[in-house]
């Protein structure tokens, strides 16, 4: 079992999900580049190879800062600058927060199984998305990507120093919705699904690729007693 520290921090102002990465940059410049977990760069070119501590999401069409474990420490470098007002691309962003939630959690594999959505899933790479592609069975689709999500609970596991002893149990319920979503200068194909696993997530962590700039985002709907 690990005990996992979780901040959630929502704003008041709206923006575009295709502002999400002007504003990511925008409290890692106001909070200081020297303080990676905002970004993930050690320098221009090498990149912070970890599970992301800080994550940056659009819930109900607003954004909020989800930190983990040590970003929990490290958001006081943003917060404690006298004037919090962001730049997001040409306009200025009135930062207000409408909403603070700390917890701690137990992680671990249960006897129990908890259903989730998950949206915005960056779950393919370029070798599982061509045999994706070429899967015509809907339970072959299903069977692959739970393969796949297995494999991000299992690393969000390991990103966050929790050692499973158990196994972990992974079904896709429905895919509720898959698109093509823009990312930097290309698209991906995203999914929204519903799924249940033996394992509890805490709300809007992320799994998947890209997490720390909105895809993947956990949404607990319901406990199951089994």
């Amino acid at each position: 079992m690990k005990k996992l520290r979780s901040l959630y921090i929502g704003f008041e102002n709206p923006i575009a999900y295709t502002e999400l990465v002007a504003f990511r940059s925008a409290i890692a410049e106001k909070a200081g580049r020297s303080h990676v977990l905002f970004h993930n760069h050690l320098d221009s070119k090498e990149y912070l190879y970890q599970y992301p501590r800080i994550q940056y999401k659009v819930v109900n069409q607003r954004p909020a800062v989800i930190c983990v474990d040590e970003g929990v420490d490290e958001i006081h470098h943003f917060f404690q600058k006298p004037n919090w007002d962001l730049m997001l691309y040409d306009r200025q962003y009135s930062v207000k927060v409408s909403k603070l939630q700390i917890n701690q959690f137990n992680m671990q594999v249960w006897d129990a199984t908890f259903t989730y959505n998950l949206y915005r899933w960056h779950a393919l790479n370029q070798e599982n998305y061509t045999i994706y592609r070429n899967l015509t069975d809907d339970a072959e689709k299903h069977a692959l990507l739970e393969r796949i999500l297995t494999g991000n609970i299992l690393s969000l596991a390991k990103g966050i120093g929790w050692t499973v002893e158990k196994e972990v149990k992974v079904k896709v319920k429905q895919i509720l919705k898959q698109r093509w979503i823009p990312l930097k200068d290309k698209k991906v194909l995203g999914f929204d699904i519903e799924f249940d696993t033996n394992v509890f997530l805490p709300n809007y962590v992320g799994l998947g690729k890209n997490v720390s700039i909105g895809f993947g985002v956990v949404k607990q709907k319901k406990h199951i007693n089994k």
